[in-house]
């Protein structure tokens, strides 16, 4: 993680010179803005892993559940991709005031209060939708006769979901699990809104102190770095991981 904040502010520093950079901006705010990159990433990181975790079982309910589960992770995916993540996480963090008694008596108030978590909780449960649907794809694009062959072999059908289907539906829906990752790290902004001091926070309480637009331009810049490292690492795994695939065209 170390690195990659590295990077982006090498990165950072390089664009900002190279356009002409306001020396005492940087030095009022420049430790703030790596700050804020640093809150985006562990927000944008941490949702996208969780809910990685989520979107497996909503997918394999999608594909192999029965009636009642296929149609719950439709309903699912179907609510938090048709709805603005916005209203979500509006929804999410003043709703749960609403209910504080409620949540105080289960211990989870201390979780729900923080705005942070309630960012990482609404983040999850958004991005969990999405990836369920990229994975589902990945699961129905693929041979029926792949898990047939499994089967065959004496594998149950857990085992061959875990050791067949699933590595073959991830190496499938790779690029989109990766276009699906630079969009939340531009919908990460969204936090911002309930004072979460990510790196579009910083921007805002910057201006705001300065009344100088080009703390935006450094924002910009940023988010734009920090897309083109994911973009650059995800090639590389995308070719490493799908060789045998690029071999056999």
């Amino acid at each position: 993680m170390q690195a990659i904040l590295d990077a982006i502010g090498s990165g950072f520093l390089s664009v900002m010179g190279f356009i002409g950079l306001n020396a005492d901006l940087m030095d009022r705010y420049g430790l703030r803005f790596l700050d804020g990159v640093w809150v985006t990433l562990k927000l944008v990181l941490l949702s996208v892993f969780l809910g990685a975790l989520l979107a497996l079982p909503l997918a394999v309910a999608r594909v192999e559940g029965g009636k009642f589960l296929a149609r719950a992770s439709f309903v699912y995916s179907y609510f938090f991709r048709g709805t603005p993540l916005l209203a979500q996480t509006f929804l999410i963090y003043y709703g749960a005031g609403q209910f504080r008694e409620q949540l105080t008596d289960i211990g989870l108030w201390w979780f729900f209060r923080d705005a942070f978590n309630c960012a990482l909780f609404t983040f999850t449960l958004n991005t969990a939708a999405y990836q369920s649907e990229i994975l589902r794809g990945g699961i129905q694009s693929l041979p029926a006769g792949q898990m047939e062959a499994a089967q065959s072999l004496g594998l149950s059908r857990v085992l061959a979901y875990r050791k067949v289907v699933l590595p073959q539906a991830f190496a499938v829906g790779l690029r989109p699990l990766g276009n699906e990752l630079v969009l939340m790290i531009k919908s990460s902004a969204i936090a911002s809104v309930i004072t979460v001091y990510d790196l579009m926070g910083v921007t805002r309480l910057a201006f705001s102190r300065s009344y100088d637009m080009e703390v935006y331009l450094w924002a910009a810049a940023l988010y734009l770095i920090m897309v083109e490292i994911v973009r650059r690492v995800w090639d590389v795994l995308e070719r490493r991981l799908n060789r045998h695939m690029l071999v056999s065209r």
